[in-house]
């Protein structure tokens, strides 16, 4: 069980997570270096293994954000399963759960009771829809309740039409990004100090905490944000256009960029304009803004209308669809976001990859998602000295 080296290899993470926000979290740590334990129920195992695509019937969802993990099972509902965690948990760094609230507790493996006191320094990250604490906390919570609920549906689509839940599931990706970052500041401390921590974060929060700038706008002014489609509340302009042969996105953030825009659609005089002067004047009077800039746009193509930009400094790019971006090369290309791995029963498959990068190490994918139960024997031996004979016991009595 020797790792790649990564920037956190050493570190032991058990992982009891299942579905997205947690296994993605896990994810990062592993392909970091990170050797980290997936826990699976032996009936069944994660959630996500019976959520498609499928390919030769195995869940490609599963092996994109349980990849570069170990697997081992336990029946957390046996006595003697109990015990065996317990155990791993003192050899252990980490511990990563998204049950709802109160469950480990419940099974008599809560952090404040007893995970903390059989091992003093470790790390307890949990996350869940409404956290640990409130009046919801108790409530199940998706992706979908944490979008919505935190305000982020609200402002998502086109004026006058319905709430939207952005395309991916990116309260479980930001509740996920914000485990692993807890974790992360905790190891550190733990540098420090030699102590423990419980990391506890809400998809709901997540979200919230993403709203950012749009949350301001309300509480500096009583205005309540609304649906606006591509368009940006803060500066303009930076939204979506039509061309000849389909939609571009200019980002003129700024004055600086603004003036350049001016220039390359040939109309310098708008520069001060005092309807367009400042970003905040462009952001008042957006819609005849957007029809001076889409007259513009119309007359060419996408490409040329992004290189024409891109070349005078102003961000600009297509809107890619999936089959664009896999082959992006940018993307896809020099920053390898699409790594091929071997998966068992499903064979070569291109997944998703971290997005950090590294001077001398790498995030990287380390080995296939594994099988239920697939490192029983090596797990269960390195830490609990158990032998086949062992196993075979443990297996009938159905405790893995």
């Amino acid at each position: 069980m020797d790792d790649a080296k990564g920037l956190l290899e050493g570190v032991v993470v058990l992982d009891l997570t299942r579905v997205l926000a947690g296994p993605y979290c896990c994810a990062l740590l592993a392909d970091m270096g990170a050797t980290v334990i997936k826990i699976e129920n032996p009936k069944g195992g994660d959630d996500s293994r019976k959520m498609g695509p499928f390919i030769n019937d195995n869940s490609v969802y599963y092996a994109n954000f349980n990849r570069s993990k170990y697997g081992c099972t336990i029946n957390f509902k046996a006595p003697e399963g109990k015990e065996m965690f317990k155990e791993m948990v003192k050899q252990a760094d980490v511990v990563i759960e998204n049950y709802r609230p109160g469950t480990m507790e419940k099974l008599g493996l809560g952090y404040d009771d007893v995970l903390s006191k059989i091992n003093p320094s470790l790390i307890y990250g949990a996350v869940s829809g409404f956290g640990q604490t409130g009046p919801y906390s108790r409530r199940a919570g998706y992706d979908i309740i944490g979008q919505a609920m935190g305000g982020m549906m609200s402002t998502t689509g086109w004026p006058g039409g319905e709430p939207t839940r952005v395309g991916t599931p990116i309260g479980d990706v930001l509740g996920g990004l914000n485990l692993c970052i807890g974790v992360l500041a905790a190891l550190v401390n733990r540098v420090k100090t030699g102590k423990g921590e419980k990391v506890d974060v809400a998809l709901v929060d997540s979200v919230a905490a993403a709203m950012e700038n749009i949350t301001m706008i309300y509480q500096a002014t009583g205005r309540i944000p609304q649906r606006i489609g591509n368009r940006y509340e803060s500066t303009y302009p930076y939204d979506s256009f039509p061309a000849k042969d389909g939609n571009v996105i200019i980002g003129t953030a700024n004055n600086k960029l603004y003036d350049i825009l001016c220039d390359v659609m040939g109309k310098p005089e708008l520069k001060t304009d005092p309807k367009f002067k400042d970003v905040k004047d462009r952001v008042a009077n957006h819609v005849e803004m957007r029809k001076i800039v889409s007259d513009w746009t119309s007359q060419y193509t996408i490409d040329e209308v992004v290189e024409t930009l891109n070349k005078a400094g102003v961000p600009s790019c297509q809107v890619n669809t999936l089959d664009r971006l896999v082959k992006e090369p940018q993307v896809a290309g020099d920053r390898k976001m699409f790594p091929e791995m071997d998966q068992p029963g499903i064979g070569k498959l291109n997944i998703t990859a971290a997005p950090q990068h590294f001077t001398r190490t790498k995030a990287c994918i380390r080995k296939a998602a594994p099988l239920l139960g697939e490192d029983n024997a090596a797990i269960f031996k390195k830490f609990l000295g158990y032998d086949a004979a062992k196993l075979a016991e443990l297996k009938d009595k159905g405790v893995i």
